[in-house]
C-alpha cells in the first residue's frame, strides 16, 4: 500500500501547520527529515532538514505506531511553521521520497475505516462535525463520531439474536420439548426492539434539519417591512429595499445562528394578485417556499386582512409590520428599521425550533433512516408471522434480515455503495 501525505490543517497562513504521513514508510521518511523518531506519541522538538541539506523548518514530529493511530498503519505529523513557503517546501520534500504521494480528498479517514479504527456512522459524523456551524450542530455530530449510533446498533443487533436464537431453538432441537414460553419471549423481544426502533427513526427527520439547517420564511405582503427586516437580521444590504410594491421577485436567503441553531431566513416577493407576469412568478415561488419552509413569521399590516392564501400552523408567528411607526411598540410587534421586537423574535424562534431538535435521535441522516424503517418493516413482518400465523421459524428469517439491514448503518456490510457519497465532500488532509 502507497504511502500518502498532506497538510492535514487548514489552509492559508497560520501559526502552525500539520502535515500528516501515513503508510508502511512513513517512518523512514520521518527519519530521513528530521534524522530520529521520538518516544511514540510523544512530540519532540526537531529540525527538519531535506535531502539537499536545506533547513526546511524547525518544529514538533510526533510519530504514532500501528495499531494506535488514527488511520491504524504507522504515521507522523510534523507541526511546522504555517506559512505558505514553509508548507510547501515540506510537501515538495516529502513528494521526492520513493513510495509516497499526495493523499487523494478523505483518504486517511478512509484507510482509518478499512483499517477498523472507524465505522462508516463515525465517519459520517467527522464530516458532519467539521462543517458543523452551530454549537447544536457540533454536539450532534460529535454524538455521532464518538461511535453513540454504533453502539445502539450493536445492543439492538445482540436482542436480535438472541430473539433469533429462540425461535430457531425448536428447530435445532426438534427431538427435545420446548416450551411455548420461549415463542412468547421472542415475540415480547421484538416489540421492544421494535419500540426503540420507530422511536429512532422518528428523531431522524429533526436531526435532518439540524444538519442541514431550518427554514424560516417571511411572510406578508407586499411593503410589509419584509426585505428590511431581513437586512436587518443579515446586517447587510442583502435584499433591495423601496417604497414601490413589487420590488423583491426571487428569494433572497441568509443563513445565521439562532439560539445554537441553524436557520436560513428567507425573504419572498410579497403575496398579492397581480397583472405583472414576473411578479405573478415571484409570488408562486413565495408561496411555494413558504409552505415547504420549517416556520413562517407572518408580518401584517393592520390595514391588510390575514389573506395571503398560505396555510398556518400553530408554530407560526403573527408579527404586526413596521413597529417604528406604531404609537405604542408591544411583543407582538418588529421593525427591520429600528430593530425593534427582533430579538424577542429570534429567541421564539428558537424556541420553536429547539424545542423540534430535542426530539433528534443519533440516526441523522437519510441512509440511517432508510437502514431503520427496512428493520422495522422486517420485524413488524416476523411479529405477524410468529402471532398470526405461528410460523417460528419464518419468523427468525425476517430477524435476520432486519439485523441486516441494521449493519448497513454502522458498513458491517453494504459498505461500498456508500463509500463514493460519503467521502465526495470530504477535504484533502482528512
Amino acid at each position: 500500500m502507497d504511502t500518502i501525505f498532506a497538510r492535514s490543517s487548514g489552509s492559508g497562513r497560520a501559526g502552525v501547520a500539520v502535515v500528516r504521513v501515513s503508510g508502511p514508510a512513513a517512518f523512514d521518511s520521518a527519519v530521513r527529515i528530521a534524522g530520529q523518531l521520538p518516544e511514540a506519541r510523544r512530540a519532540s522538538l526537531r529540525q527538519f532538514v531535506g535531502e539537499d541539506g536545506m533547513h526546511l523548518d524547525t518544529g514538533l514530529l510526533i510519530a504514532f505506531p500501528a495499531p494506535e493511530s488514527f488511520t491504524g498503519e504507522d504515521a507522523v505529523e510534523f507541526h511546522v511553521h504555517g506559512g505558505v513557503a514553509t508548507v510547501a517546501a515540506m510537501l515538495e520534500e516529502l513528494g521526492g521520497h520513493s513510495g509516497l504521494r499526495m493523499a487523494e480528498p478523505g483518504e486517511f479517514t478512509l484507510r482509518a475505516l478499512l483499517n477498523g479504527r472507524m465505522d462508516i456512522a463515525e465517519v459520517e459524523g467527522l464530516g458532519d462535525l467539521i462543517s458543523a456551524e452551530t454549537e447544536v450542530q457540533r454536539r450532534q455530530a460529535i454524538r455521532l463520531f464518538s461511535g453513540d449510533l454504533g453502539a445502539k446498533v450493536e445492543a439492538w443487533r445482540g436482542s436480535l439474536i438472541h430473539c433469533a436464537a429462540m425461535l430457531e431453538a425448536p428447530m435445532e432441537f426438534a427431538d427435545e420439548e420446548i416450551s411455548d414460553d420461549v415463542h412468547r419471549d421472542a415475540a415480547r423481544s421484538i416489540n421492544d426492539v421494535l419500540s426503540v426502533l420507530r422511536a429512532e427513526a422518528t428523531g431522524v427527520m429533526a436531526a435532518e434539519r439540524l444538519r442541514e439547517g431550518f427554514e424560516v420564511a417571511i411572510v406578508g405582503a407586499p411593503n410589509t417591512g419584509k426585505s428590511t427586516l431581513l437586512n436587518h437580521l443579515a446586517g447587510r444590504e442583502a435584499a433591495i429595499t423601496s417604497e414601490l410594491a413589487g420590488t423583491t421577485r426571487d428569494v433572497i436567503e441568509v443563513r445565521m445562528d439562532v439560539e445554537g441553531l441553524p436557520v436560513t431566513f428567507l425573504d419572498m416577493a410579497g403575496i398579492r394578485e397581480t397583472e405583472d407576469s414576473i411578479e405573478t412568478m415571484g409570488v408562486a415561488i413565495a408561496r411555494a417556499r413558504a409552505r415547504d419552509a420549517d416556520l413562517r413569521v407572518f408580518l401584517l399590516d393592520g390595514r391588510c386582512p390575514l389573506d395571503l392564501d398560505v396555510a398556518m400552523t400553530d408554530d407560526d408567528l403573527t408579527l404586526q409590520c413596521k413597529a417604528d411607526l406604531l404609537p405604542r411598540i408591544t411583543s407582538e410587534a418588529v421593525s427591520g428599521k429600528t430593530g425593534a421586537g427582533v430579538r424577542g423574535m429570534l429567541r421564539e424562534i428558537g424556541r420553536i425550533l429547539g424545542a423540534r431538535a430535542d426530539s433528534a435521535g443519533t440516526a441523522v441522516n437519510a441512509r440511517h433512516r432508510k437502514a431503520l424503517q427496512d428493520a422495522i418493516f422486517c420485524l413488524e413482518n416476523a411479529d405477524r408471522e410468529l402471532n398470526e400465523n405461528g410460523r417460528g421459524e419464518i419468523a427468525a428469517e425476517e430477524v435476520r434480515y432486519a439485523m441486516s439491514r441494521l449493519e448497513k448503518i454502522t458498513g458491517r456490510i453494504d459498505i461500498e455503495h456508500v463509500l463514493g457519497e460519503i467521502f465526495s465532500n470530504f477535504c484533502i488532509g482528512k
